[in-house]
């Protein structure tokens, strides 16, 4: 028997897959973390506890739960948030906390003290991208200013899947899907660092070496096979971001495929048949040589309702919080009774790119429920990815086909109204595991394994949206109450400051 194991690394959980060539599953675990926010506008995971720690606890539970002999196991793939920013010493210890994806918004002077002095259009045509939230090269100039010791004594700056990697293997690399993040530090069309632009933020030296996803990077160590139960010599690959072997599991693999993943943000990717360039969405070489793809986030969605459940639903079972407030919303009319909720609750990325933008609940009044805010909640998250499908297709890259994965498509009303909302169709396919089934698939793929997506998630279901004319008189407002209250919103923030 020979299988493949797949790890994803969360935002607040870690989840592991253990699959054969034909993607029959058997085993699969998960871990649950916490996100830390030490201060407004900062998101942050522990490296060596949350990454690494969930990591060898799951390896070391998925092997005893299956029986599976670790030399049965052909190749390991792992995922993870990104991209971040984690600087190791020369020893591969973490000197601080890793400084998490788009939703950490610390670096937002960095952002523009870079953009006015490299130049906006010169972002986007050596970069593929603006530089905003999500860019890792603002936050390690954060940290050289803020935390010149720390930052002097960094040997490497990695991201989440590149520390997990050198712990396996004692491989310092990095995938091009997730350096395309590092702007303005990574040449799109050269593929590579860019030396000039890395000047004044890092030394390219310093910076993980360039791979793709499915290449192999190296071997289980001794002391790693020791940590995690894998065998010695374990071939392990490159590895990515989540949202890439997310959309991976559940079959994007041509131009004009979209994925929407509704996970503790919102994150769409769609391939293109060339580069896609647009300074409000993102850009970046797919997984493979002479692959495109054009990616979106919105900063909060499931975080919005993990959020609502511990503040609004305490009096509920915890278990059984999400689904009795799925019903809630049922029971709410489309349009929540007049509420419009703004869902940028840690600033926002695609497509406006606004770090001070903020949440806003707007149209209260004494006949209001718990269903009305949680359904004007999930609303206001679908307005968020109607604006963002807007710009895609603004952009001249409307989806052949949308594909839903993550913990979101078990949440009809939010599903349902995403799909009404923008007013295209969603598929839903057979398995909703997410990041650590698409990783067990390219481990398959750098196994050579020949895996044929098709076969290992076939399609479910579809999600057909329906013509609600309410959306089509809300969803103006929606985008007026962020232009109204823009200038507020970033008062407070210096108010805060």
């Amino acid at each position: 028997m020979t299988v493949t194991l797949g790890v994803d690394i969360g935002t607040y959980g870690s989840k592991a897959v253990l699959a054969d060539a034909a993607g029959r599953i058997f085993a699969q675990a998960e871990r649950p973390h916490e996100m830390i926010v030490p201060r407004p506008g900062w998101a942050e995971h522990r490296a060596e506890e949350d990454w690494w720690g969930d990591f060898c606890a799951l390896t070391r539970e998925i092997l005893e739960q299956s029986g599976v002999d670790p030399g049965a196991i052909a190749c390991v793939a792992t995922s993870a948030i990104g991209p971040c920013m984690l600087p190791v010493d020369a020893a591969g210890r973490p000197l601080m906390n890793g400084v998490l994806y788009g939703v950490d918004t610390r670096a937002s002077a960095e952002v523009a003290d870079l953009t006015r002095d490299i130049g906006a259009g010169v972002l986007q045509a050596r970069c593929g991208n603006a530089l905003s939230s999500q860019s890792v090269g603002p936050k390690i100039l954060w940290l050289k200013r803020n935390h010149p010791d720390v930052y002097d004594r960094a040997a490497h700056v990695l991201t989440s899947s590149s520390y997990l990697v050198m712990k396996l293997t004692g491989e310092i690399v990095i995938d091009h899907y997730t350096a395309a993040s590092f702007a303005p530090l990574y040449d799109i069309d050269r593929q590579d660092w860019a030396a000039d632009l890395c000047q004044g933020i890092v030394d390219p030296a310093r910076l993980p070496r360039l791979r793709w996803s499915a290449e192999i990077a190296g071997q289980v160590t001794g002391e790693a096979a020791r940590a995690t139960g894998l065998a010695p010599r374990t071939p392990v690959t490159t590895g990515t971001i989540d949202a890439a072997a997310e959309a991976v599991s559940v079959g994007v693999a041509a131009p004009g495929d979209m994925m929407l993943m509704y996970g503790s943000t919102i994150f769409i990717i769609l391939l293109t048949g060339q580069r896609l360039s647009n300074p409000r969405l993102w850009s970046a070489p797919w997984l493979a040589p002479g692959g495109h793809a054009a990616m979106a986030g919105l900063a909060t969605s499931g975080t919005l309702t993990h959020w609502f459940r511990d503040q609004f639903a305490r009096d509920l079972p915890r278990g059984e919080a999400f689904g009795r407030l799925a019903a809630e919303a049922e029971a709410s009319p489309p349009g929540a009774n007049g509420l419009l909720l703004l869902p940028y609750f840690s600033g926002e990325r695609t497509p406006i790119h606004d770090p001070d933008a903020k949440g806003v609940l707007f149209g209260l009044n004494l006949t209001h429920g718990r269903g009305d805010l949680y359904r004007a909640l999930i609303e206001g998250i679908a307005f968020g990815t109607r604006h963002v499908t807007d710009t895609f297709t603004e952009a001249g890259a409307r989806p052949r086909r949308l594909l839903a994965v993550g913990g979101g498509v078990q949440n009809p009303p939010w599903l349902q109204a995403t799909s009404d909302v923008t007013g295209l169709d969603q598929i839903v396919c057979t398995n909703t595991l997410g990041a650590a089934y698409g990783d067990a698939y390219l481990a398959a793929e750098a196994a050579g394994l020949e895996p044929d997506i098709a076969a290992w998630n076939p399609i479910a279901r579809s999600v057909t949206a329906r013509n609600l004319p309410v959306y089509q008189k809300t969803y103006p407002l929606f985008r007026r109450l962020y232009e109204q209250t823009r200038d507020i919103a970033a008062d407070l923030s210096d108010i805060s400051a």
